[in-house]
């Protein structure tokens, strides 16, 4: 055995269900499931089936997390014309804004009007997350020029989209962005065998595509790997309407490290995505003494069996991964031992520092 330590991981974007989708997920699955991934702080979306527009029901997401999350967990606001004049009141308990242009899960979708609303009532300083694709980014850009804000570009998955946030960058824009893990080890190819288990939104994209993620990766201009953690059961992703979106908050780190063997990613690239980032760029508390050990010779194959998450599935099964999660440990307790989750829930309700 080969250990290696590394920091605890922080994924900013997961969908963890709860209230209203607990059939797909919960806090306590979602969060175990998260540690059993090697990631020790997560934030929760807000388009649950009651989007998270008011003040009242993120106190009760709050509420219904409390002494329950295995991780520490954050919450982002929506970011439409109804949560508008809630934006400051709720900004000490937030992490980000969620800025939905383009058709996803729930009803959170804004027209171009509604959205320079928003961009121009986000409080200062604050991070607007928008799910912007293809030349819809380029209208979220401008309004973030327009109105100087910061802007976080979730999933990118096009060679485009990383060419128009390079650009942006180099205009002096505060602009950061994501890839996630299924746009950067799929293509649109999967999908023959993947069939609606491989409906995601953005879609999965070409190999040409992928490429211009892993270049943006090691050249800067993709700032951290987020998982859209977005588990779904197998019954509805096989049903006649199956829903967008996969579960990822457990694959990430096999996954990478993996890539680290392969000699795609360095460790010191993999930390910065996966950790770095994005805690300087949202602004996240300090975890200490948190940490993982991987065992980075130990090589198997993924597998459904024994997932922690509650969807109980991967589009992953069957990829071959070397480096085996064998320690997860939070604020000094061991709260993962590589095959089991240990102890009662110790995460913590976060919020962030800026």
């Amino acid at each position: 055995m080969k250990l290696l330590k590394l920091p605890g991981l922080i994924d900013v974007h997961v969908h963890l269900r709860e209230p209203g989708g607990e059939q797909k997920e919960d806090f306590s699955t979602g969060t175990k499931a998260a540690i059993a991934g090697g990631v020790t702080m997560v934030v929760d979306m807000p388009n649950n089936v009651q989007p998270i527009t008011t003040p009242e029901r993120l106190a009760r997401k709050i509420t219904l997390a409390k002494d329950r999350i295995y991780c520490d967990l954050g919450f982002h606001f929506a970011a439409n014309k109804e949560a508008v004049p809630n934006f400051q009141s709720v900004a000490p308990k937030v992490i980000g804004y969620k800025l939905y242009m383009n058709h996803t899960t729930g009803n959170l979708i804004v027209s171009s009007d509604e959205a320079e609303l928003v961009f121009k009532n986000i409080p200062k300083d604050r991070i607007v997350i928008v799910h912007a694709e293809g030349p819809t980014l380029d209208i979220a850009i401008e309004m973030a020029k327009k109105y100087q804000k910061r802007i976080h570009v979730a999933h990118v998955s096009l060679a485009s989209e990383v060419k128009a946030i390079t650009e942006a960058k180099k205009s002096g824009l505060q602009i950061t962005a994501e890839v996630t893990p299924h746009h950067l080890f799929l293509t649109n190819e999967d999908v023959k065998t993947l069939g609606s288990l491989g409906m995601m939104k953005p879609p999965l994209q070409s190999q040409k595509d992928v490429e211009a993620l892993w270049t943006g990766i090691k050249e800067g201009t993709i700032d951290m790997v987020a998982t859209d953690h977005a588990p779904h059961t197998l019954e509805e992703k096989r049903s006649d309407k199956p829903p967008f979106g996969v579960p990822g908050v457990e694959m990430t780190l096999p996954l990478l490290l993996t890539a680290v063997n392969e000699g795609r990613l360095t460790i010191e690239q993999l930390l910065k995505v996966t950790h770095d980032n994005p805690k300087k760029i949202f602004s996240l508390p300090d975890q200490e003494n948190t940490y993982i050990e991987v065992d980075i010779d130990q090589e198997y194959v993924l597998e459904n069996e024994n997932m922690f998450s509650k969807s109980g599935w991967t589009p992953f099964v069957g990829k071959k991964i070397k480096a085996k999660i064998v320690g997860v440990y939070l604020r000094g307790e061991k709260v993962f031992d590589g095959k089991k989750i240990i102890g009662e829930p110790r995460g913590r309700i976060i919020t962030t520092t800026n």
